[in-house]
């Protein structure tokens, strides 16, 4: 992590088409305190000299724009000169497939455009935008510059010999999408059921689950009531909604209802977990992967303490380097693994598994 001096304002850059949306936004960000809102481009041209001359800490970059896409933008960008970028998407299909393709390409994370400029909804995406802007300045990025392509380690052989199901449960946020992408592309077909918290909005999970089938030898789906956790399935929470494994005979299903937010998330790596605890308890295997916060800590802890194995993402390969470390600190993950080694890592745990 590249921490700023406490001193040091965080210096953003609006990038908006819109020029109503650009109004908004900087008059907006200018009410905190920490922020210095040193600029707007109405497109990526205009915005490409003002990076370059007023070398601001963070972007904000509207989604859909004219000329150039935020995703041909951050392709460019980012080799040449990394900056951390925070997407501002709207709810939309066209808006999410850009913003998931954006994350990709090295966008550390999104807020969603309110459907009107007025109302108390817009008040709470600009503070949920401030603090996404708070911590991309945190964030690293100069891995970006001509970076190298690095090789996903796969398992090799059956993953399981035994009869008796396993169950594994992994809870993501900032930077989990991308570290998702790399640890269920490893996945051998014959991986046990697994059902993923991606903290994300509705309609943004389906179209990432659906993502993640077309590069996978599993089978990968937003989780729909009563689905079945098996071999070869991976079960994405749908956002909005809370999701829980429970057993039924001998078979575990998922149950996704409606729910309150749980450490300030709906669907809640937490709620996951302590199911999992509850109901799979020895059989399951944890994963907490790269994200901000501390969901999916406690009930991490709550999964090892049945008898669960547990692993969380190191340092060196967050992005934010947040729910790993609280569930580490909590003696809730075992070990700390490179995610580029995670896969591996996993099923090593499963084959020590009774």
């Amino acid at each position: 992590m590249n921490k700023l001096s406490a001193a040091h304002k965080i210096k953003v850059l609006v990038i908006d088409d819109s020029a109503l949306a650009r109004k908004i936004l900087t008059t907006g960000l200018s009410r905190d305190p920490e922020l210095e809102i040193i600029g707007s481009a109405p497109d990526v041209y205009v915005a490409r000299d003002k990076i370059v001359y007023n070398k601001p800490d963070v972007l904000t970059l509207d989604v859909e724009m004219p000329r150039m896409d935020g995703v041909e933008f951050l392709r460019r960008l980012m080799p040449q000169y990394p900056v951390p970028v925070v997407m501002v998407s709207a709810l939309t299909a066209p808006g999410a497939q850009v913003t998931l393709e954006a994350l990709d390409y090295g966008a550390i994370d999104f807020v969603l455009k309110p459907s009107t400029s007025f109302g108390n909804k817009l008040e709470d995406m600009l503070d949920e935008l401030v603090q996404k802007i708070k911590v991309a300045s945190t964030v690293d990025v100069s891995g970006w510059r001509n970076k190298p392509t690095q090789g996903i380690k796969r398992p090799t052989g059956a993953v399981l010999h035994g009869t008796t199901d396993k169950v594994i449960g992994i809870g993501a946020s900032t930077g989990g999408t991308v570290a998702l992408q790399r640890v269920i592309e490893a996945f051998p077909p014959d991986m046990p059921g697994t059902v993923i918290v991606q903290h994300m909005p509705p309609k943004f999970t389906k179209m990432f689950a659906d993502k993640l089938n077309t590069i996978s030898k599993v089978e990968v789906k937003e989780a729909e009531d009563n689905d079945r956790v098996m071999k070869g399935r991976v079960l994405v929470a749908p956002g909005g909604m809370q999701m829980r494994v429970v057993r039924s005979g001998g078979r575990y299903l998922v149950r996704v209802k409606d729910g309150e937010k749980v450490n300030g998330h709906v669907p809640s790596v937490d709620v996951l977990f302590d199911s999992i605890a509850k109901n799979v308890g020895v059989n399951s295997l944890g994963v907490i992967l790269t994200g901000m916060g501390r969901d999916g800590a406690e009930g991490m802890v709550k999964m090892k303490s049945t008898g669960a194995r547990t692993l969380a993402q190191d340092e060196r390969s967050c992005v934010v380097f947040g729910m790993p470390k609280e569930a580490y600190n909590l003696g809730g993950a075992e070990k700390l693994v490179a995610i580029d080694d995670m896969t591996v890592e996993m099923v090593r745990l499963l084959r020590e598994m009774k």
